[in-house]
């Protein structure tokens, strides 16, 4: 896949209905926690999901795509205020053009970020492929653009605020080319 360049993304941003996002090695460091009665926790990033609620302001919707199944994912999805979530995922795609199809977009409106092998099939399907910092190399490769933070350590708020600065600019934009003198 082609990389982009920093502004180039933020081109491309303008335009993004819906952010699909993975969570192990995405919204978490990847890391897994285990209490004595073998309850599995993960930590999530809170400049992440500030980056996530300023974007779904700037309109931009977003859904939470797993394969893992826990508890701790639906609270903090439902915590931002995400409809779409997914977990115990079989097959990414299908369940990306099940959204999709929901919310009447095209897949080429759509960006996922996603860590690890799993997640290359949706990289053929979405407009827009991006990368955690630490994603395994092949998705790094694969990836339209590696963010400059890892993981669960601000890769979401990374291109969430490119996401909203790119509207701001193309509000302005419409503005500009609008105004009557």
């Amino acid at each position: 896949m082609a990389k982009l360049t920093r502004a180039e993304l933020a081109e491309r941003l303008r335009n993004v209905k819906l952010f699909s996002l993975d969570v192990d090695g995405v919204l978490t460091d990847g890391g897994l926690y285990y209490a004595e009665d073998g309850t599995e926790l993960r930590r999530f990033n809170v400049k992440d999901g500030m980056g996530i609620k300023l974007a779904q302001a700037a309109g931009v919707e977003f859904a939470v795509i797993s394969a893992s199944i826990t508890p701790a994912i639906e609270h903090r999805a439902k915590r931002l205020g995400i409809d779409h979530v997914h977990i115990g995922c079989k097959s990414k795609i299908e369940t990306l053009k099940d959204i999709c199809g929901k919310l009447q977009i095209s897949l080429d409106a759509v960006v996922h970020m996603g860590d690890d092998v799993n997640d290359l099939p949706v990289f053929d399907l979405v407009g827009l492929s991006l990368a955690p910092a630490d994603a395994a190399a092949a998705v790094a490769t694969e990836a339209n653009y590696v963010s400059e933070r890892p993981g669960g350590q601000g890769c979401v708020r990374e291109i969430c605020d490119l996401a909203v600065a790119a509207r701001k600019a193309k509000v302005a934009d419409g503005v500009a080319k609008n105004a009557v003198a």
